[in-house]
């Protein structure tokens, strides 16, 4: 066999092999991530987002439930850590304490996300990039809304109980700034008590009980960090033989699928919206980041406010 005709047969038998043999396929992103907990409608919602969004993206994801505890999700970040996941996100409980794992993050060369929720940190270097709600402007609108209410008894006082979320958070921090910063052109809207639910129905449902007992028929509005401690505490002014949505206006934050029923209901009067389908956004923003892109430091979600007035007419578009 010649030279020429044994090129020909090895070039032949090289492109049947590249043919029936496929391109390693490139390595999926691996991604840990560490949730709060599963204290909500809204965070169940959350979790399902991004779970469904990484399957679908095809990224390994490697998920945290910290249990609504900061050590929880330091031991999961230490955790992705050592395990060199090419990115870590996480939706923190609080907002300080961070600037010792993220810097341990930051020496790895592992970049990270926050979602849903803000820290307090020393450098902003040591996250790319937050992707979530303004929460102070959630607390803003809630406060428009009442003000715009008040004007239609406008020499009324109208007392307010508030029931904050888990103290130390983000959202807790957020929707209190916002809504006393516009409640502020009233004198005559006074905050008469506010305690921390934790977010959860059952402690809006305790601590609703509590200030009721302590202030009664003096209380006219409630407003709730979000959706089910609002949801708890109607059941707390319904044990005590009154009308919620009536007798004490109910206002709340998140917009799941139980404040709409709440709304068609007549027991709560206004929600408003914080959008949990992150899961989509935080992939794009996870292989841009891992990409070396250049991406925004900050990522607002967009949202409503949703009056019970149209809480029938908007309830089948709800997705959470």
């Amino acid at each position: 066999m010649n030279s020429n005709r044994r090129t020909v047969l090895a070039a032949a038998c090289l492109a049947a092999f590249a043919f029936n043999v496929p391109a390693f396929a490139a390595k999926p992103l691996v991604i840990g991530f560490s949730q709060v907990g599963a204290e909500s409608e809204w965070r169940t919602a959350n979790t399902v987002s991004i779970k469904d969004a990484a399957k679908k993206e095809g990224v390994t994801l490697k998920f945290a439930d910290a249990q609504q505890k900061q050590e929880n999700q330091v031991k999961a970040i230490r955790s992705f850590i050592a395990q060199r996941v090419d990115l870590i996100a996480f939706s923190p409980v609080v907002e300080s304490g961070w600037d010792t794992v993220l810097r341990e993050a930051k020496a790895a060369k592992i970049p990270v996300i926050l979602t849903d929720r803000a820290v307090n940190v020393s450098d902003p270097s040591l996250y790319a990039t937050f992707l979530g709600s303004d929460f102070v402007e959630e607390g803003r609108r809630a406060g428009r809304w009442l003000l715009e209410r008040a004007k239609k008894t406008p020499d009324a006082a109208i007392n307010i109980v508030e029931l904050q979320g888990t103290v130390g958070s983000a959202p807790a921090l957020d929707r209190k700034k916002g809504f006393d910063e516009v409640i502020a052109a009233n004198p005559k809207l006074k905050v008469i008590r506010s305690q921390t639910g934790d977010f959860t129905r059952a402690k809006g449902k305790e601590v609703m009980e509590a200030f009721l007992k302590a202030e009664g028929k003096k209380i006219n509005v409630l407003y709730a960090h979000n959706d089910d401690m609002a949801i708890g505490a109607i059941q707390a002014i319904e044990e005590a033989g009154m009308k919620p949505g009536k007798d004490i206006v109910v206002i709340s934050i998140d917009g799941v699928k139980g404040a709409f029923e709440a709304m068609i209901a007549g027991k709560l009067n206004v929600t408003v919206e914080c959008n949990p389908l992150l899961g989509p956004q935080l992939m794009q923003l996870a292989r841009d980041v891992v990409a070396n892109k250049p991406v925004p430091k900050r990522v607002v979600t967009q949202e409503s406010v949703f009056p019970a007035e149209v809480a029938a007419k908007e309830f089948p578009n709800r997705k959470y």
